[in-house]
């Protein structure tokens, strides 16, 4: 299909053109040949007016002998017409004294020089015989074929059919391989996006034989977006996997306690309302999963409406770090707080906002040990703030920095009660954040701590 419209495109075209330059010269060699029979037809009406061919009949045969050398020198027939539209002579003899009234003799008549093409391809000239006094007396009709110019003009034709051939057939080549060149890589990139549609993430586009050029960006986009793709399922599993063992083990732990009051007799008072707290602790953990979840897929549907209100930011940090002082109280550890410009306004949704911080306060404190120090930095410029939150914690592995806004995901490990949380207070933070237009970056070292740098405009464009 392509190598047809590279063909359609590059020869037809060529062939519209060519017919056309045909066409005008055609044109060009009738009006050519009209004027030239013009002329003649002109100077032979001169010659017979000058020298009284109509009158003296002693002058018959030299005007016989003139028409006949003029018709068989210029190859045309010449027919001499008197006022009353006779045929007083004829090149051919063949209508002499007929009568020979046809539409060019009688415009010439009415004295106009006439030059038509006949279908046939014959060109008629007619023009008038003027006497000394002006007065029409004849007309001189001229006929020749156009035959010999038809012939000029068809061989050049024929010619330049056949170097069109030549052409057509060397685009035809020129176009197959370039199509070849061109469509082979274009079908690799479509087989791979078949199969990705299909579901296999994991085909890629092999690039080392595709010189660098649209086709090879293509090819590398096309690599990206299977391995995006391919992480993005891969996340998926992951999130369903950890969501089931979220549930499953708050699930687990309830059914052990029911069935531990249900298989003993005479159960004290006490063990039952003990085991009811435990039921009622674990309730309480599977719906903070649960409201953390909601709360992810709303603000990943945007279904959370966004409403940017001015604000002074440094009141805001003050009551989070006064909210977030009695847990750090509990394990000694420094909370302290730097302000580095005296006011910072900006535009923020209060409540994502708060909750956004509230998560990344909350998490250096699970993660520092006692007596540790955790440090939170607001400075602004021009066009953005920036807030840091530091802390002296256990740190994290360079190759799991990337990981830590993944949902579920924990530093620590062993999924505790006291450190593990639900795992998505993060993946909140990075999603809350990136609504703000803004960015958030980690920088850490195992056992010495994190800094986490957030980033959010001063100013929103709505």
């Amino acid at each position: 299909m392509l190598l047809l419209t590279y063909m359609l495109v590059g020869v037809v075209p060529l062939v519209l053109f060519t017919n056309t330059i045909f066409r005008t010269m055609d044109e060009y060699f009738v009006q050519e040949r009209k004027k030239e029979l013009l002329s003649q037809a002109n100077i032979l009406s001169g010659k017979i007016s000058a020298s009284h061919y109509l009158y003296d009949n002693t002058k018959w045969s030299q005007f016989n002998e003139e028409i006949r050398q003029m018709s068989n020198k210029e190859n045309f027939r010449i027919i001499v017409i008197d006022s009353s539209g006779i045929v007083v002579n004829d090149s051919s003899r063949q209508d002499i004294g007929k009568t020979y009234l046809v539409q060019e003799v009688i415009e010439a008549l009415d004295n106009k020089d006439v030059s038509r093409q006949q279908e046939d391809g014959v060109i008629y000239v007619a023009v008038s015989i003027l006497d000394e006094h002006s007065n029409k007396i004849g007309v001189v009709l001229i006929s020749a074929l156009s035959n010999d110019m038809s012939a000029t003009v068809g061989e050049i034709r024929k010619q330049s059919n056949m170097l069109l051939a030549i052409i057509a057939i060397m685009v035809a080549i020129l176009m197959y391989f370039a199509t070849k060149f061109f469509t082979e890589p274009l079908k690799k990139v479509l087989g791979v996006i078949i199969k990705m549609s299909e579901g296999h993430f994991d085909q890629r586009i092999d690039i080392k034989g595709i010189r660098h050029n649209e086709i090879a960006d293509l090819a590398v986009a096309c690599n990206n977006m299977a391995e995006r793709l391919e992480q993005v399922d891969t996340s998926r599993q992951n999130f369903v996997s950890n969501v089931s063992h979220e549930l499953k083990t708050p699930l687990s732990s309830m059914k052990v306690l029911s069935e531990s009051i249900l298989l003993q007799e005479d159960v004290p008072k006490e063990m039952y309302v003990e085991f009811l707290e435990d039921i009622t602790s674990e309730v309480d953990r599977m719906t903070e999963i649960i409201n953390d979840l909601l709360t992810l897929v709303k603000l990943d549907q945007k279904e959370i409406p966004i409403t940017f209100v001015k604000a002074e930011l440094n009141q805001i940090i003050i009551d989070i770090i006064k909210r977030m002082k009695p847990l750090a109280n509990a394990k000694d550890i420094q909370l302290n707080y730097i302000l580095l410009k005296q006011e910072v306004f900006a535009d923020i949704d209060k409540t994502k906002f708060i909750l956004a911080i509230s998560n990344l306060v909350e998490n250096a404190i699970k993660y520092t040990a006692e007596y540790g120090k955790i440090t939170v930095t607001l400075d602004c410029d021009h066009q953005n703030l920036f807030l840091s939150v530091s802390d002296t914690g256990i740190g994290i592995a360079e190759e799991e920095i990337n990981k830590i806004f993944e949902r579920f995901y924990r530093v620590d490990k062993t999924r505790n009660r006291e450190t593990g949380g639900t795992g998505l207070g993060l993946s909140i933070t990075h999603s809350t954040i990136l609504m703000h237009n803004g960015s958030i970056k980690v920088t850490s070292k195992e056992k010495e701590g994190s800094t986490f740098l957030v980033r959010i405009p001063l100013r929103q464009t709505t």
